[in-house]
């Protein structure tokens, strides 16, 4: 299984290793990108074998070339552990790949679904290679997942019709929640995303009688700089701090202009707080009913769902048990089921040939 220490897809692994490997599943896991800390790598090392690959993330490079050295990398690895089955986390994996092995790719996130959610546009002529890429792997895997149907709708949109796309919900592991909610709103991303918007969160936290509290960074792996000035600030905190305040949190809020998923919110629900997010397809599909919406720049809608949640505690509470309660189907065991199946479907029906 291919992974990185920058983003998500960590812990999306690390998790999912752990569902599996208790139903006899043996992992890999191949690193790309810059290298972990010697926490992630003990953590990893907890649920397979780590090989870091001297190999870059196709959203980290401006030349396409640099990828190159993928194809040949992952191949000789899967020789070398004499591996079943490749499980990509970036669909730009795939491409190229000549392998005798099933290959299934992930798509947690990608630029062109990214640009057309945030910009409205295309991805700029300098990058359109990244979106020839992802099609030459969707085009070169035996099964694509997506995190939420409306992933895989932007993807078909974004690519065209995809084969073998099916749709796995992300989990999350069980979280403690605090007898007694604390006052203030938390959010939690890599605020250095124009897609996490971080911009409108800080704007409403100075028209909120509520503290506003935000964990991530603001300054991305390539220059990218955010502010955030009128929000409490804490930067990078690690997963156990986060889950800490979570615990805490009466109130999560994510104003994300693009999620495909959006883990945020399902930890926070699990810890019992209370949702306010964007209006955006994702967080429709998978909590309505369950949070608060807002739409996605309107600052002062956020700061007023703040006042009005902290001074309506039965409603705050309201949407906590529903929140809760729905978060109870995005199990850890319900996923590993899923993909356990999308494993087996993929070594009983893909073709055991050399891909051209």
């Amino acid at each position: 299984m291919t992974l990185d220490a920058v983003g998500g897809v960590w812990r999306y692994a690390m998790d999912l290793a752990g569902g599996l490997r208790q139903q006899g599943f043996r992992f890999t896991f191949a690193g790309m990108g810059p290298e972990p800390s010697a926490a992630l790598r003990n953590e990893a090392l907890r649920h397979g074998d780590l090989v870091w690959l001297n190999t870059p993330l196709d959203w980290l490079v401006e030349d396409e070339r640099a990828l190159d050295t993928i194809p040949p990398a992952l191949a000789a690895l899967v020789a070398e552990r004499q591996v079943d089955l490749v499980h990509l986390n970036l669909p730009s994996q795939a491409a190229g790949l000549v392998l005798p092995v099933p290959v299934l790719v992930v798509s947690h996130s990608c630029v062109v679904t990214w640009f057309a959610a945030v910009r409205g546009t295309a991805v700029p002529e300098a990058w359109q290679w990244q979106q020839r890429r992802n099609r030459a792997g969707f085009d070169n895997c035996d099964m694509v997942i997506a995190p939420s149907q409306s992933h895989a709708d932007a993807l078909a949109r974004s690519y065209g019709a995809i084969a073998n796309l099916r749709v796995v919900h992300n989990s999350v592991r069980p979280i403690p929640s605090a007898t007694e909610k604390q006052p203030f709103v938390f959010a939690a991303a890599r605020w250095w995303d124009d897609g996490k918007n971080a911009i409108t969160l800080d704007a409403a936290a100075a028209h909120t009688t509520v503290p506003v509290i935000l964990a991530g960074d603001n300054r991305g792996p390539a220059g990218q700089y955010v502010p955030i000035e009128q929000a409490v600030h804490r930067g990078q905190l690690t997963f156990t701090e986060v889950r800490s305040i979570l615990a805490e949190a009466a109130i999560l809020c994510s104003p994300s202009l693009y999620e495909p998923f959006g883990l945020a919110p399902l930890e926070a629900a699990a810890a019992r707080a209370t949702l306010v997010l964007a209006d955006i397809p994702t967080y429709r599909e998978l909590w309505d009913g369950a949070a608060h919406f807002v739409a996605p720049h309107d600052a002062h809608g956020f700061a007023q769902a703040f006042d009005e949640l902290a001074r309506d505690e039965e409603r705050r509470r309201e949407l906590a048990a529903a929140a809760y309660q729905h978060s109870r189907t995005f199990t850890l065991t319900r996923q590993a089921k899923a993909m356990r199946d999308a494993y087996r479907d993929c070594l009983a029906h893909a073709p055991q040939l050399l891909r051209a």
